[in-house]
């Protein structure tokens, strides 16, 4: 039964705010809950940087979750932008979802992040992720210790990488919806536009490839998209700050970029579902995480 033909006083649907820590896993949740790639993960820090909605549909409920740029202490305007763009996505949620990694505890981030929470009225839930990787024993001492800082309305205890506990915290969303008609159409799985996407798949293989090597400071930009009966031809290019780092980007005659290209090109194929043909340029643009225009973007706002 589709949502068209389902009775809508059956129908649910609202937007949820995943936020969070650096590397609690946000993004790694999101993708299990939709159920498909939405948003990129990776082992360095803070790769979401603007809003990225992924569309779950649960049975009769529809849920659109926001994955926000994760919490962090901002030194550069790039930095602040992102963590605005954060609260921004919690204050226009029906629920905020706080994902912490249960390993690492009561950390100032997430002490400072709790505090600012407080002041959000929407209800709020705690998702305790990792749980995989630690001692069961200590997980109702840290319920406890997190909710003597701010009582959360539900708590729940999860691994996105192996799925234990996502079951019980879909039932709960479902719950949690307003009845009402869904927000977007059935086949959607997230409001991302697909160069938008692509750039961002792209920057995931970019960063699992180079992320000790390569600065924080890269952005991938998608120039150019044609559609021919081959298939869909994609034109993109990787900003660096500096030659240096180029040279990194390129590798010796060309091989780590030629890597970053071909297991992008595949990542791209699969969530547009034709073949994709990608060119990957490098270029290198002095401080373009000072320059407004690259923070229009990625959706945020450049900070005044």
């Amino acid at each position: 039964m589709t949502e068209e033909t389902m009775p809508q006083s059956q129908t649910r649907s609202g937007f949820v705010a995943l936020m969070g820590p650096t590397n609690a896993g946000k993004s790694t949740l999101l993708n299990r809950l939709v159920g498909s790639k939405v948003a990129i993960v990776s082992h360095k820090v803070q790769t979401t940087r603007s809003l990225i909605r992924g569309i779950g549909i649960f049975d009769e409920t529809q849920v659109v979750f926001v994955d926000t740029p994760g919490l962090l202490d901002p030194r550069r305007k790039l930095d602040r932008a992102m963590i605005d763009s954060a609260w921004s996505g919690a204050k226009d949620a029906e629920l905020v979802c706080f994902v912490m990694d249960a390993r690492k505890g009561l950390s100032e981030i997430v002490e400072a992040a709790l505090g600012q929470l407080a002041g959000v009225r929407h209800p709020k839930w705690l998702i305790l992720n990792k749980i995989d990787e630690m001692d069961q024993s200590e997980l109702l001492p840290l319920i406890a210790a997190i909710n003597e800082k701010l009582s959360f309305d539900e708590t729940f205890p999860v691994s996105a990488l192996t799925g234990e506990g996502c079951d019980v915290l879909i039932e709960a969303l479902k719950a949690a919806m307003r009845p009402g008609p869904w927000l977007y159409p059935e086949d959607q799985i997230s409001d991302m536009p697909m160069r938008m996407l692509a750039a961002e798949l792209t920057r995931e293989k970019l960063y699992e490839r180079l992320h000790e090597e390569l600065p924080y400071v890269s952005h991938v930009v998608t120039e150019d998209w044609k559609t021919t009966p081959k298939g869909h031809r994609v034109e993109q290019t990787i900003y660096v700050e500096r030659d240096s780092q180029k040279k990194i980007v390129l590798g010796k005659g060309g091989q780590t970029v030629k890597w970053i290209s071909m297991n992008a090109r595949k990542a791209i194929s699969e969530a547009v579902g034709a073949p994709v043909h990608l060119f990957l340029f490098v270029k290198v643009r002095p401080n373009w995480a000072s320059d407004p225009e690259r923070f229009n973007e990625m959706g945020l706002e450049f900070p005044t």
